[in-house]
């Protein structure tokens, strides 16, 4: 059995995997709130301690950040990660640590055709390197490049890159959040769960837009997100469908320039728990009108294929895969392969 992880700011999201005619089999997975836990030592233990007893021959867990030589200490949550620690402690010989958007990346090439949803056919016959895009609790990108053969994911830190505002409006936004970050604001204060909360807050107290008494109390005692999220979509609330239309324009702008700057002709992939939950909001055309509104180079935007992703375990798929991947490079043992 393969053991994987999704680990976020807000949960961890923990799976075992086995392998049936070359093809990922799910057996079974659990979410933990992180807040609730020392560290992933812990959470491991819980999901462990109710698992199917069986070997666990390799394991791999994805992290918002960069690992370096195997250690990672966490932004959200005040722990540190050391993959020789957790192979030791749980007895697992092929531990690994990867970026969250890298176990994204590795994940895509396990979906089927039903765990996407296309917003841009595109040009469907292109082949080339792919991007991706993930707004959750904050804000990741990845690369796929593709190699001849197939497409190698890498990490990257894109989403703490400047945020470049594009309309008179976005420009207010962006002296907003200046002066209440004191400073810098990045992609992730925009694009990310933290973002939708930031442009309802901009919207209610610069631009005046009225938040009625139902919608205040319901913001105190439910997730915000969610509650805009609901609302937006549904285009019930006049506030929150602002929110939101302005979050998935400036979205789609940065997946713009994200596939610009990898040249991700062989497409876009937007993942996270946001897009899923707003796809409404995502297919109106707002997202793709701010995609391809690149000057000169629109038409290179307009062929690029953008794809959301709808399965919720991508990360843990691909976090399986690359564990598999490594362990056989190691031990000469392919679990996959065997499996065929």
């Amino acid at each position: 059995m393969i053991l994987a992880g999704d680990v976020g700011g807000t949960k961890v999201h923990l799976a075992l995997y086995d392998f049936s005619q070359g093809a990922l089999v799910h057996l079974r997975d659990e979410r933990f709130p992180a807040n609730e836990y020392d560290g992933l030592e812990a959470i491991i233990r819980a999901f462990l301690s109710n698992c199917p007893q069986g070997e666990i021959t390799a394991a791999c867990f994805g992290v918002p950040g960069p690992v370096r030589q195997g250690r990672l200490k966490l932004t959200n949550l005040p722990w540190t990660l050391d993959s020789d620690h957790l192979s030791a402690s749980f007895k697992i010989p092929h531990l690994f640590l990867i970026n969250d958007l890298e176990a994204n990346g590795y994940g895509v090439a396990e979906l089927k055709s039903d765990q996407i949803f296309t917003l841009n056919q595109g040009d469907r016959g292109a082949v080339g390197n792919r991007a991706l895009v993930s707004a959750g609790t904050g804000l990741g990108e990845g690369i796929m490049v593709w190699n001849g053969h197939r497409h190698l994911p890498m990490a990257s830190e894109g989403g703490h890159c400047d945020f470049a505002a594009r309309t008179p409006i976005e420009m207010e936004l962006l002296e907003y959040l200046m002066n209440k970050l004191d400073g810098r604001v990045s992609f992730e204060r925009v694009v990310s769960g933290m973002g939708i909360q930031n442009i309802y807050q901009f919207l209610r107290d610069v631009k005046q837009m009225e938040e009625s008494p139902e919608l205040k109390e319901r913001l105190q005692h439910e997730d915000p997100n969610a509650v805009i999220g609901e609302l937006g979509n549904s285009g019930k609330n006049e506030l929150c469908t602002k929110a939101l239309e302005m979050f998935v324009s400036a979205y789609g702008a940065e997946a713009g320039n994200m596939a610009l700057k990898v040249l991700a002709v062989g497409g876009m992939y937007i993942g996270g728990g946001i897009a899923p939950k707003i796809l409404d909001t995502m297919r109106s055309g707002t997202f793709m009108e701010a995609f391809t509104d690149k000057g000169r180079l629109s038409e290179l935007l307009i062929k690029t294929p953008v794809h959301v992703i709808l399965e919720s375990r991508c990360a843990l798929m691909g976090a399986a895969a690359y564990a598999e991947q490594r362990a056989a490079e190691v031990s000469g043992k392919s679990m996959r392969a065997a499996s065929i």
